[in-house]
């Protein structure tokens, strides 16, 4: 058996012995997940003791549940990633490295299967509130500035066209005053205003969920620790935290600001008794924007661990032990295929191609499902890894293997003495582009061109063969 469909049986077999689809629940859970933003995997104290950044909520909902230490963002910067989480699709495949602007097309067409059109298709309401950054069609082209869209401005294409029934947010973070509420612009305010609003309307969107039979999805993008760093009066000088790169504590405080907004989720969920049938996801798009944590090598952009291995924390009473851990490497695209084994939905072979489902880890059911996991940097580089090999692609046609297992910093690269290695992981690369996907199913097309350049030759190599020349005359 060779080739692609060898591939596909392993990754077949990968999941299936993974069982998650054979577990079976009482009723629908409702789902939250909240992704901070640039929060870097060094950053809470169940994370780096180090730290001193205080995130209580964050790590109390590790204690009720379970913290992964190989977790990973689908890439090092905000709009690939979130493209990543909404479609379970690698977003190198529409060739999307960097960020989007306010006026931006949108890049996932409305034909796509969403996270949330899933789970809408399986009754679920379903919500959005805080930063989209995935691109927007306004009616008018650009209707106002960068930094600010005029209270009326209609726009298309967006949340709502996404599976989404309530979307109430942001387009990104350098537009921040400008609020939008289903497909229109709401109101324009001071930016430091923006995530009391978001905060406000989430917990609102749960309260009106009482009392309902049907599931909800909510997801509530932030904005911290991301800039513009604008906690609230209330938070100000609260965090004590000494941040190596601010001159004082207004980063710590906006990280307290938004580990306080997730507490009043949690409230709020407990408080209209949907705390025990409720699974809450709390991760970081990437890693921490200029702040290097240690061992983790460099931070936002790269295509080191810095760049996009984060923090991830999930509690589900009575499916996810308290207090457990996981090491298994997992993927925030990870979330539709966990969202379809929860509802026993069947995903189509034209969406979540790079989604594998995190139930049978949740629950304790299974062992690690992935064969491998793809990141990307905002450069354009790419990186596989398997097990605890990586393999690093640069643009330039560079190549860099790592053993994570004996050198997590990523000092040291084998790919000399790890040949073979670097042969299987290159084959495996190339064969997961071919496919248009990581997972089992028929081949897809990728809207982007990718390609691996071919490994690049050693510098030194032409030197060290005129040196023979002249030693030998």
């Amino acid at each position: 058996m060779t080739g692609l469909p060898r591939l596909r049986w392993l990754i077949a077999a990968t999941v299936v012995f993974c069982g998650s689809s054979t577990i079976a629940f009482a009723a629908k859970p409702n789902i939250v997940f909240v992704l901070f933003d640039d929060l870097g995997y060094g950053q809470p104290a169940n994370y780096r003791a180090e730290t001193t950044f205080r995130m209580p909520h964050f790590e109390q909902l590790a204690r009720d549940g379970m913290r992964f230490t190989d977790a990973h963002s689908a890439a090092a910067v905000c709009t690939p990633t979130r493209y990543g989480v909404l479609t379970g699709r690698y977003p190198s495949r529409i060739g999307q490295f960097g960020v989007l602007t306010t006026y931006s097309p949108p890049i996932i067409p409305t034909s796509r299967l969403t996270v949330a059109s899933l789970l809408k298709r399986a009754g679920y309401e379903t919500a959005c509130v805080g930063k989209w950054h995935l691109g927007l069609t306004w009616a008018d082209g650009k209707p106002g500035t960068q930094d600010r869209v005029p209270i009326g401005a209609k726009l298309t294409e967006g949340p709502n066209d996404l599976g989404f029934d309530y979307f109430y947010g942001f387009t990104h973070a350098r537009n921040i005053g400008t609020i939008i509420e289903q497909n229109s612009v709401v109101s324009n305010v001071e930016p430091v205003e923006n995530q009391p609003l978001m905060i406000r309307k989430a917990v609102d969107w749960i309260d009106q969920r009482a009392g309902s039979d049907k599931p909800f999805f909510l997801y509530f993008p932030m904005c911290p620790p991301h800039t513009p760093v604008l906690p609230s009066p209330e938070f100000a000088g609260k965090s004590g935290a000494e941040d190596r790169v601010g001159k004082d504590s207004k980063y710590g405080d906006w990280i307290l600001q938004g580990d306080a907004m997730l507490g009043q989720l949690l409230d709020a969920l407990k408080r209209n008794g949907f705390a025990d049938n409720t699974l809450v996801i709390a991760t970081s798009d990437n890693g921490a924007e200029h702040r290097e944590y240690p061992p983790l090598r460099e931070s936002k952009r790269s295509i080191y661990e810095g760049g996009h291995r984060v923090p991830f924390v999930a509690r589900w009473p009575g499916h996810v032990k308290a207090g457990s851990a996981c090491d298994a490497t997992i993927c925030l695209n990870d979330l539709m295929a966990t969202a379809a084994a929860i509802t026993n939905g069947t995903l189509p072979d034209n969406a979540a191609e790079d989604s594998v489902s995190l139930l049978g880890l949740l629950t304790g059911e299974a062992a690690a499902a992935r064969e491998s996991t793809i990141h990307q940097s905002s450069q354009g580089d790419l990186a596989i890894r398997r097990g605890n090999d990586k393999l690093i692609f640069f643009k330039d046609g560079r190549r860099e293997l790592y053993d994570l297992a004996a050198d997590l910093s990523e000092k040291h690269n084998v790919a000399d003495e790890k040949s073979k290695a670097v042969t299987e992981l290159t084959v495996l690369m190339q064969r997961s582009i071919d496919a248009g996907r990581s997972t089992p199913g028929s081949v897809q097309q990728n809207d982007f061109s990718l390609i691996l350049k071919p490994a690049a030759k050693k510098p030194d190599s032409g030197r060290k063969k005129s040196q023979k020349k002249k030693s030998a005359k």
